[in-house]
């Protein structure tokens, strides 16, 4: 049996997710959290076979918290489920070490397909997403310019498009303020962006932001 764990804070996402797992002999959800602090806190107790893991947590992202479960659980198969588009969030999530990522509207038949596969140990990547793979390795294809932020700048960034302030950023990452506007000040210099004003139009423009 397949112990899953679902850390979501949409209850209605978590429902449907459980209501196409449970119907599976194979596969079971055996815990379900909305933060990844409670994923990180469950995992580091208990034992489970694949971890399923919302970009969108409240707080810190789920790429974040993925890199903190890397260190917990090295070898945990996660999937990365999200509403963003895989060309926009995909090869970050890889990168930070998830062993698959879907969208939220991919058919039942690929979740399940998905979760069993890196259940045995392999990684799923769907044809699309290998051959952005593909053009992220060739160094003559142009790479949009937010593919050059770190994970936690690309994630003030995009808080900052949604109108956070540098104090609300602070609190829910942990950090000072004088550390969040470090970051801010570098992903503008790296962007060549002047002000938030350019940093939310680019990020509404590319679709960043759900």
């Amino acid at each position: 049996m397949i112990k899953i764990i679902i850390a979501d804070d949409h209850e209605v996402i978590r429902e449907g997710i459980k209501k196409i797992i449970n119907t599976e002999m194979d596969l079971k959800i055996s815990a379900e959290v909305e933060s990844g602090e409670e994923l990180l806190n469950k995992v580091a107790k208990e034992d489970f076979d694949v971890v399923i893991l919302d970009v969108g947590l409240p707080g810190r992202s789920g790429i974040e918290v993925l890199h903190d479960l890397r260190q917990i659980k090295p070898k945990l198969p996660v999937l990365i489920f999200s509403m963003q588009p895989e060309d926009r969030i995909a090869i970050r999530a890889l990168r930070a070490g998830a062993n698959a990522f879907l969208n939220k509207e991919a058919h039942a038949e690929e979740l399940l397909s998905t979760l069993r596969t890196i259940a045995s140990g392999r990684k799923y990547i769907s044809p699309s997403l290998a051959e952005k793979l593909a053009e992220a390795l060739d160094t003559n294809s142009a790479q949009p310019l937010h593919a050059k932020l770190s994970d936690r700048e690309f994630e003030i960034m995009r808080m900052i498009a949604l109108g956070k302030s540098v104090k609300e950023i602070a609190e829910s990452k942990s950090l000072s303020v004088n550390t969040v506007n470090t970051y801010r000040n570098r992903l503008l210099r790296k962007m060549n962006f002047k002000n938030n004003i350019e940093l939310a139009h680019y990020v509404i423009q590319n679709k960043l932001i759900d």
